[in-house]
């Protein structure tokens, strides 16, 4: 990572008021030889106070919190507001525009490519202008995330651990005020490791709450309004939201997912025949799922089974699969830390 982001806009970040606009990201096809690429954003600024930066659409397939932050970008009034909220529904915009995980400019992965480059792809010029333009100025980051197509996710939200007892104290606290049913601090194994958002925040010092609020490339309004509560009961914790009626937020179960033993993988083509939901829970050697071989049908199909007890977590949504394709993932009961609680 190196140089100044080359994302521009006419936004001032440290003007109160209410600002509707987008960031350009610059793109030179055969078409457009000085074009860019709208990413929408909605800022408002109202006094001295906390920083928070509201993200959706990192992934283009996942929508509960595109529509969430729709919403509160239409709800929030600046005279209820102390200190200043910046909303980008559609961070990755191209991707978002086509329906994909992945941008169609560069198949470039969003949230596998912290903290980016200055003067590299379209998806890591976005990666660079959230790492040196947005982290810096944030008290709190929400990342608004679901299964997309490939799979279908339990209502959760995760941390990645921070460096001192007072940070871990303050992400579980934090997990609490949003709410959802599970909870996970995390190191990242299984997933983007040192490459994602988050890890790019604790660099910094800024708590990030990501949450999983559904998928299979559809909407569902529990996930939505799950992320548009537990935004505002942050707002409202941070101080930002002072008179912010809400409903108060539920149990919340701390989870661990971090052993790569929660998750099973397809060793071979087939179409996948799940056997559990998610929310289920499950034991040590029951029968997951059944994959069934296309390339021969007369085959009995070759059971998937798990090799720890826990929670489903996540499912694969799609039938279609091929070797190496994540089936389902646990999340196991942890006692927390002396160090993370209250």
């Amino acid at each position: 990572m190196s140089g100044t982001t080359r994302i521009w806009s006419p936004v001032d970040y440290s003007k109160d008021g209410k600002q509707v606009d987008c960031l350009r990201l610059p793109i030179s096809t055969d078409t457009s030889a000085y074009g860019w690429i709208p990413i929408p954003i909605i800022v408002l600024k109202n006094g001295d106070g906390p920083t928070a930066v509201l993200i959706a659409g990192t992934h283009g397939d996942e929508y509960e919190g595109q529509v969430a932050l729709m919403r509160l970008s239409r709800q929030l009034q600046l005279h209820d507001l102390r200190g200043r909220v910046i909303m980008l529904p559609s961070l990755n915009f191209p991707a978002v525009r086509a329906g994909r995980r992945v941008s169609p400019i560069d198949e470039g992965n969003l949230n596998r490519v912290y903290p980016g480059h200055a003067h590299g792809t379209a998806t890591e010029m976005i990666a660079h202008y959230v790492t040196e333009v947005l982290l810096p100025m944030a008290d709190l980051v929400v990342d608004l995330h679901s299964g997309g197509r490939s799979l279908d996710y339990v209502p959760c939200a995760l941390v990645r651990g921070g460096k001192t007892l007072s940070e871990n104290r303050k992400l579980h606290d934090l997990l609490d005020v949003f709410g959802v049913p599970f909870a996970e601090f995390t190191d990242g194994t299984g997933g983007g490791g040192n490459t994602t958002l988050p890890a790019a925040a604790a660099q910094l010092g800024v708590p990030v709450i990501t949450a999983e609020l559904g998928g299979a490339a559809t909407l569902r309004r529990a996930g939505s309004d799950l992320a548009e509560q537990g935004v505002l009961r942050l707002l409202k914790h941070l101080g930002m939201l002072p008179s912010c009626e809400v409903p108060a937020p539920g149990p919340v179960r701390l989870m661990n997912g971090d052993n790569m033993d929660l998750f099973l993988y397809a060793d071979s083509d087939g179409i996948f025949e799940p056997m559990v939901d998610i929310g289920d829970e499950v034991d040590e050697g029951q029968l997951a799922g059944l994959l069934h071989s296309i390339e021969a049908p007369h085959s009995p199909p070759t059971e998937i089974v798990f090799v720890r007890r826990g929670m489903v977590a996540f499912k694969r949504h799609l039938a279609l699969t091929v070797r190496g394709d994540c089936l389902c993932g646990l999340l196991e009961d942890v006692e927390p830390s002396p160090d993370i609680r209250r």
